[in-house]
This record gives C-alpha cells, structure tokens and sequence, in this order.
C-alpha cells in the first residue's frame, strides 16, 4: 500500500512505473523490466486503474472498449470479464459518455482485472464508488490477490479501505518516500505508550523518534517510533513510569508517519 496525502506524488509515481511519465534522474523496474526501456512489456503484465475515469472515447460501448482491449491482451479471459460484470453490475451496451463516475470506476476495475495480470497498479480505487460498490470492488481484488498470487501496488489517501489487503506499506510525502517496511515491522516499532510522570517532571527524556506528544496532568500519551527496550528504559532514566504500551492500528500509524513527513 502507498499512503499520501492528496498531491503528494502517488499517482506519479505510478504513471512512472508505467512509464506514462519520464523520470529526471533513476531508475524504475516493475516485473524485472526497466520501465522507461520496457514501458510496452511492462504496461502488457499490469491492471492499472489510474486517478482519473478515462476510460475510453464517449461514443464507444463498453462492450466495445472490452473487445479492444481483449485485442492488445492476449490473456483477456472473456468469461471471467463477464462475471466481473455481473457482480458489478455493468451495462455492456452502455456508452462511455452515458455512465457515471461510479459506474466507469467499475468498467476500469473490470478492464484492470480481465487479463489476470501478474501486477496491479491501483490509483484511489474506490473513489467515486458508492459504499456498496466499494465493499464489491474491494472483495474481488482480494480474490484476484488469492486466486493469482499477483503482486498489488494501491495509492491511497483512505487508509482504512485497504486495510485487508496490505502486508507492505510505504508512505509519500512532499514526493519523497519517508517510509517503508512491511506491516509487522510497522505493528513492532510504531507504539503508543501511556506514560506517568513524577511530580514536578522538569525533564521528560531525550527520544529519537516521537511522532506525537500528548499530556493530561501528570499523564503522557506519545506515539514512538523505535526499540521498545530502548524506549522505557530511557522513560524510566528519567523517572517516569511506562503504564501501558499498545500498537497503533494501520490507519493511526500511517498518519502519524504521514504528519512526521509532513514536517520533515
């Protein structure tokens, strides 16, 4: 999952992977291709849903824009195409230009999904998606995920509607990646710790890491990022008492990372 705020470079960073944009300086690789010498070959393995609702000419069918695209994917599966309809609930003989944002946010998950690509570059999913269709959408990209084993890469803003799917998380700020590490690595080192401080508390202990700092009297809420050993025993040095310790749900943590790169 990569977490942004809004015009913070995820969708970019996507389009460069696609090489759709050009880069300034490195190098990109997606399926072990180099994306600004492959950008054909790599495009080919990929369902890419983009930020935008472009998904065709306004006087084209989807029906049409399923057929021509099942022509440059050789492994567009119609049948499977089919039931991503049904469970969607999308019209084929509808044109582009009669369907609502919603409605074309679902014909691209379809046009994404059909040709079971090794990869799937999703910008904002399930924006413009009413509640029920985001939950739809989101279940058959976890099937996708268990019947494929592909390799998932979803921008987001929203980090609770992702939360099912994601074992790696980076975090974009200001277009620079401030964050990195899989899930369990982020459940270990980014923690809440309730803190008791002693009368008079003139010196609360030198800790890299803080995120945040909270206080209620002598009651200290933070959030840190680092070695949790390392952590009480420099509270404890300074006299304080670590009541409680508790990992940070991914939504909370993210934003915490979020506001950390914020103001880096």
């Amino acid at each position: 999952m990569l977490a942004g705020e809004n015009g913070a470079g995820k969708s970019t960073l996507l389009r460069l992977l696609l090489n759709l944009e050009r880069p300034t300086g490195g190098r990109a690789e997606v399926a072990g291709l180099t994306a600004d010498q492959h950008g054909a070959r790599v495009r080919a393995r990929v369902g890419y849903v983009p930020e935008d609702f472009d998904l065709a000419p306004r006087w084209m069918t989807v029906g049409r824009c399923f057929a021509e695209r099942a022509v440059y994917f050789p492994a567009w599966d119609s049948a499977y195409a089919a039931a991503l309809c049904r469970r969607l609930e999308i019209d084929v003989s509808r044109r582009i230009g009669q369907l609502s944002k919603g409605q074309v946010r679902r014909a691209q998950i379809v046009a994404a999904l059909a040709h079971r690509p090794p990869v799937l570059m999703l910008d904002e999913p399930s924006d413009g998606l009413d509640p029920a269709a985001r939950d739809t959408v989101l279940e058959l990209v976890s099937d996708h995920l268990s019947q494929t084993g592909c390799t998932i890469l979803a921008s987001t803003h929203l980090i609770y509607e992702l939360d099912a799917l994601a074992d790696q998380v980076g975090v974009l700020s200001q277009g620079r990646l401030t964050a990195q590490m899989s899930r369990d690595a982020l459940r270990e080192t980014l923690k809440s710790y309730r803190i008791r401080s002693p009368e008079g508390w003139a010196t609360a202990p030198d800790i890299p890491g803080v995120l945040h700092r909270g206080q209620f009297g002598r009651e200290h809420n933070w959030v840190i990022r680092g070695d949790e050993a390392d952590i009480v025993g420099r509270i404890a040095q300074s006299g304080g008492e670590v009541r409680e310790i508790a990992p940070l749900n991914l939504h909370d943590a993210v934003v915490h990372l979020l506001r950390q790169g914020a103001t880096s």
